[in-house]
């Protein structure tokens, strides 16, 4: 899978523009550049299951994703690869937790059943290990030490919110209605409100995406503008 030099930064912001714009808000280039990895490294484990064309295929490029930690984590010669060689570099300057990272891969192994979500106690648990574990790597990288317990309102709330436009979890559990949706996000952003309260301000850019789960749990995607306007006065509160 080794894959020509590109621009991690340019690349995120076309596929993953909601956690891009708010990673604008990392005042240090380093940190910033090292996010950037990070979300990199979890489009590239959403686009293995987007772009194969059976289960097979997909466990194959999630595989290989794996067996590339264990080349970061273990000391040995990282394979060429951009999104690796970026996240290598993150883990080692930032000593990231492979714990986070390896749940990221788990989940999406986990999203090729798409019987796997039979009620909301196993899409939550799902959320937890796929957006939580995300939020709870990049707080850490951006040196807000917490639990998976901080911002699991928060992940939840953001995967949630965006359930309904994967097409890996088309099939929600029966009683998750549009209407039961927008009740839950909105509960689950008031509880991260409180989770998040001491949540570093450094660190907030990592959870501050949080803020737009309502709009698109009501079925509507909020404009530029309107997502611009949002993150700004979320990171200036340090509140989503």
């Amino acid at each position: 899978m080794s894959e020509p030099a590109l621009d991690l930064d340019e690349s995120l912001r076309r596929a993953d523009h909601d956690r891009w714009l708010a990673s604008r808000f990392v005042d240090d280039p380093d940190a910033r550049a090292d996010l950037i990895a990070l979300y990199a490294f979890n489009h590239e484990l959403t686009r293995a299951l987007a772009v194969a064309s059976e289960p097979l295929m997909a466990e194959i490029r999630l595989t290989w994703w794996s067996e590339a930690l264990g080349e970061m984590f273990e000391g040995r010669m990282v394979r060429a690869h951009p999104v690796a060689q970026a996240l290598a570099q993150a883990v080692w300057r930032r000593g990231l937790a492979r714990e986070p990272l390896d749940s990221l891969i788990d989940a999406r192994l986990r999203e090729t059943d798409r019987h796997a979500f039979v009620d909301e106690g196993a899409l939550f648990a799902h959320l937890d290990a796929s957006a939580g574990a995300l939020m709870q790597a990049a707080v850490s990288l951006l040196g807000g030490a917490v639990s998976l317990t901080t911002v699991q309102a928060a992940g939840r709330a953001w995967g949630l919110s965006l359930a309904r436009r994967q097409i890996v979890l088309e099939h929600l559990p029966p009683s998750l209605t549009p209407d039961r949706i927008k009740a839950l996000t909105r509960q689950l952003v008031q509880a991260a409100r409180t989770a998040l309260r001491d949540l570093p301000v450094g660190a907030f850019p990592a959870v501050a995406y949080a803020t737009l789960a309502p709009a698109y749990a009501a079925g509507r995607a909020p404009t530029l503008l309107e997502r611009q306007a949002r993150l700004v006065w979320a990171t200036a509160r340090g509140a989503i």
